[in-house]
């Protein structure tokens, strides 16, 4: 079956809730586990006991029960310093609900690019299936490193996938995190998943949650299966002693979409997916959702896929849990850090087109949306399938004078809205087959300029004086969008680079003179494609980035979300990064954004999802964007002032000669989670070109800098 709404319908796959006649006790590997770590892990009777410190001088409590035809979780607990634990559930099963599809690629791409390398797709539109993934318990095993320790318990099938599920716990955190960890050998797959707990009579009274106005909710255990809405991706279950949230890895559960419409990310009740399950909660993905291209997440054989959610205990209400799981995000706000300021790029909101209809009165949403989030300023793509920027000036200068106009009314002390368009002419080199490639544009000031669509004729000047506008250019060539972009000190860089429309860019015009040029920035990062094998968000712009660096050219790479119109009622911030730009202040609208220009062109900014901070990131004392000599032995100190939310998983230092890249992983495990500290490495570099480093923690949520220079 096909169609836009079509399915093949659910294969629900039910483990026989049976025990075998003369089975033996479950056994438990603890081979390597260390009690060091922090986590306190005994076999018992029929499985294994873990006690942890959460914080709070609370310990968290986690009892698995491995018969086969019994609950996994035997019980969730807290206890205070010293006393007997206080079950928060109990009697629950963890899901995975495996929704299979297939990968298809769209003509006219480079022959590196793989089928993976993927936007324009929609696998919801095709045949799929839902397997509800069975786990055969009996065995499992407690590995620790550092200040953590995971149980893997092995048995798990959903459909042509077969793995394990993991339970990790983290010393200080009042986290568990279960993952189902699957593989499969078929090619050309692609996936979503659903997750979460459910029980016969667990101790649950209540669901709450905050609707998309964030407004609280609840509902009784014993309803219909339904999914959510709920904002901030949580939804959680009281019980008599406390409650538990559950949410998703707040960045790595969202692939790329053009919307961002709340999808209703949550579930609640019984027979979820059309299963016999008893009662439960959990996230949930919608195959199909809004516009032409919903990509899934990329499936590809013979790796490790790590299918995640989490779980929050907590001592108070539902509404208190919900409130401490979002701290993991800072409450989905980006956080002011001294000496810079935040800033998001390729926004697609029809900004001029929306004022002119509203005669340029009122306060848009999307304001509020990124006041809340500590968003100060915005760098638009606007006029992208809305107005009329191909039009020769009658339409075109006044959308453009009603752009500025609309950005300047709705900017101040402490946002600035910043005009910009997304391009796809001009800078390209137009081959058979081979899409030039979208680049955005980023000027100091408000630019009147008119795209023609062939080149100019003998009487139509490449600059006049317009009575209304002012100077106004006329481009019609290569030659005059260079001319522009030199005389007005613009800023352009490669949208989406080896992906969408400009899966030929930047490498085909690597060699140009208008890449090499000092005003052309570099390319942008995005998590995207999407896929869950991956220990890290966007790997394709970074190697981009990498790349880039590796051709002799001094090219950065900025953050950029490239989404449609949004309101308050979006579930945006997974969708989100941002670009901390090292600026003592915002400037105003009417002063121009050329410190905001230069900034970017000096390298002095890096690229977080908002978990991490990055606040300063030396090499050898030299800052991203600067040069620094290598001494004699090779050798330089980088040190990482980080701070972050979820405990981290590695830094990385990523280096380049010229023509191959180096990467370095320094494992983090003894973090815990809201930490500080400063990273440090003294990594050999000689040979090396340039530097710069990432930093990821257990969520896949991430920041980078941009590179350090290097000369021997």
């Amino acid at each position: 079956m096909g169609g836009r709404f079509a399915h093949t319908g659910w294969l629900i796959l039910i483990a026989a809730a049976v025990t075998r006649s003369g089975a033996q006790a479950p056994t438990v590997d603890l081979g390597g586990y260390r009690p060091e770590c922090g986590i306190v892990a005994r076999p018992s009777e029929h499985g294994v006991d873990l006690r942890w410190p959460i914080g709070g001088g609370l310990t968290g409590e986690l009892r698995l029960d491995l018969r086969t035809g019994r609950p996994l979780i035997a019980a969730l607990g807290l206890a205070a310093e010293g006393g007997p634990a206080r079950t928060l559930l109990s009697g629950l099963q963890p899901v995975t609900f495996v929704t299979v599809g297939t990968r298809e690629e769209p003509p006219g791409r480079p022959p590196t690019l793989t089928h993976w390398d993927v936007f324009f797709d929609h696998p919801g539109r095709r045949p799929y299936r839902t397997y509800l993934a069975t786990l055969t318990p009996g065995a499992a095993r407690v590995v620790s490193e550092g200040r953590r320790a995971t149980v893997a318990i092995p048995g798990l099938t959903a459909g042509p996938f077969t793995g394990e599920l993991q339970i990790t716990l983290y010393a200080g955190a009042p986290l568990v995190h279960v993952e189902a960890v699957v593989r499969t050998t078929e090619d050309r797959r692609a996936i979503l998943y659903d997750a979460g707990l459910v029980g016969e009579s667990p101790g649950w009274s209540a669901f709450v949650w905050l609707d998309p106005h964030g407004r609280e909710q609840r509902a009784a255990p014993d309803v219909a299966d339904r999914p959510l809405a709920v904002k901030h991706r949580i939804v959680a279950a009281e019980g008599p002693s406390g409650a538990v949230a559950c949410f998703p890895p707040p960045h790595q559960f969202f692939f790329p979409t053009d919307w961002t419409e709340n999808f209703r990310y949550a579930w609640i009740g019984r027979g979820h997916q059309q299963s016999p399950l008893p009662t439960g909660l959990g996230v949930r993905q919608d195959p199909v959702q809004r516009g032409a291209f919903v990509p899934w997440f990329n499936a590809p054989p013979d790796v490790a896929h790590r299918l995640g959610v989490f779980y929050l205990l907590s001592a108070g209400s539902g509404r208190d849990a919900i409130r401490e799981a979002l701290r993991f995000t800072r409450g989905d706000r980006f956080a002011p850090v001294p000496g810079h300021i935040t800033l998001t790029s390729h926004w697609h909101m029809a900004v001029a087109v929306g004022a002119m209809q509203r005669q340029f009165q009122g306060m848009p949403d999307y304001i509020t949306v990124f006041k809340e989030m500590g968003v100060n300023a915005v760098h638009l793509a606007d006029f992208h399938g809305d107005g009329h920027p191909k039009d020769p000036g009658p339409l075109r200068l006044p959308e453009l004078a009603a752009l500025f106009r609309e950005c300047r009314r709705l900017s101040d002390d402490e946002f600035s809205l910043i005009p910009g368009e997304e391009v796809n002419d001009y800078l390209g080199i137009r081959e058979p087959g081979k899409h030039p490639g979208h680049w955005m544009s980023l000027f100091p000031k408000p630019v009147y300029w008119i795209q023609r669509t062939t080149p100019r004729g003998p009487n139509e000047p490449f600059v006049e004086a317009h009575p209304d506008y002012g100077t106004v250019y006329r481009v019609g060539s290569r030659d005059d969008m260079v001319e522009l972009i030199r005389r007005e000190r613009g800023l352009v860089w490669t949208a989406h680079p080896r992906i969408k429309a400009s899966s030929w860019t930047p490498d085909i015009f690597r060699n140009e003179a208008f890449f090499r040029a000092d005003w052309w920035l570099g390319a942008a990062w995005k998590a995207m494609p999407a896929d869950l094998s991956r220990p890290r968000l966007g790997e394709r712009a970074l190697a981009v980035l990498d790349d880039m660096a590796n051709w002799g050219n001094r090219k950065y790479l900025l953050g950029e979300v490239d989404v449609f119109q949004i309101d308050r009622t979006h579930e945006l911030f997974g969708h989100m990064n941002i670009n901390y730009v090292r600026l003592d202040r915002l400037p105003r609208f009417d002063e121009g954004w050329q410190p905001i220009l230069d900034a970017l062109r000096a390298g002095r900014f890096w690229v977080t999802t908002g978990e991490v901070l990055l606040r300063r990131v030396t090499v050898g004392g030299r800052e991203p964007g600067d040069t620094l000599r290598l001494p004699a032995d090779g050798r330089a100190e980088i040190r990482v002032q980080a701070e972050w939310t979820f405990p981290l998983r590695a830094f990385e230092i990523v280096s380049g000669d010229g023509e191959r890249t180096y990467r370095e992983r320094i494992a983090l495990p003894d973090t815990g989670a809201f930490g500080t500290r400063t990273l440090t490495a003294r990594p050999h570099l000689r040979g090396r070109k340039w530097v710069r480093i990432e930093v990821w923690d257990v969520a896949t949520n991430g920041a980078f800098s941009q590179p350090v220079w290097l000369v021997e």
